[in-house]
């Protein structure tokens, strides 16, 4: 499968391009600066570019199988406003391209899943420290909802580095959660993939954590 990943050299998004290529995939990372990846792998296309820019974005797209998004902002305190029109520009290529499949990395908290955490954990975390990337994947979420792809939205706990262990509790009702859950990068990583030949959460919203 032919997979596009923005957000390719983000912290998530590097176990996202290490696991596709593990599995054969041919993936095209969209990275916004020389260098950014430093793997070499005869079935992956590093295309550099802005995610301003529509032409690139649709060129990008043109023949991709699916979309993930790992994108998020660098910022607690300001809005990511670029990769919120990213966002728009993605799923308005892929549906001009006819490329159905897009699979968007979120957090729980963000959304309706906002009522999923439990007190204090919701008000130190969502309500303070994440108050701004989550109004932007709320954001992006709501895009992504309204329009005509097959989506999936993947909201983890808390990340970690740790090691990829597939111990992973996963579902789409309305939960209350308990403490402050985590899930590894790897774990997430390896959920986004499995959701590409999966339809199990297709124009879902999935929480995860280990």
């Amino acid at each position: 499968m032919k997979i596009a990943i923005f957000g390719a050299s983000g912290k998530t998004g590097k176990y996202i391009v290490e696991q596709a290529l593990e599995k054969g995939h041919e993936v095209i990372a969209y990275v916004r600066r020389e260098n950014a990846i430093e793997l070499s792998n005869i079935n992956l296309k590093i295309v550099v570019g802005k995610l301003t820019d529509n032409a690139k974005l649709k060129q990008t797209l043109i023949d991709a199988d699916a979309c993930i998004s790992a994108l998020g902002g660098n910022s607690l305190r300001k809005h990511a406003t670029e990769v919120m029109a990213g966002i728009t520009a993605i799923i308005e290529a892929m549906e001009i391209n006819n490329s159905k499949r897009f699979i968007y990395l979120s957090s729980i908290g963000a959304g309706e899943s906002r009522n999923y955490m439990a007190q204090p954990i919701r008000f130190i975390v969502a309500d303070l420290f994440l108050r701004v990337p989550l109004a932007d994947h709320t954001i992006n979420e709501k895009a992504i909802q309204a329009s005509e792809l097959n989506w999936t939205i993947v909201r983890p706990g808390g990340l970690s580095d740790k090691e990829l262990t597939n111990n992973v509790v996963h579902g789409d009702q309305a939960i209350k959660l308990k403490g402050n859950p985590t899930i590894s990068r790897a774990n997430v990583a390896a959920f986004i993939l499995d959701q590409l030949t999966n339809d199990t959460y297709v124009n879902k919203s999935a929480w995860l954590h280990e």
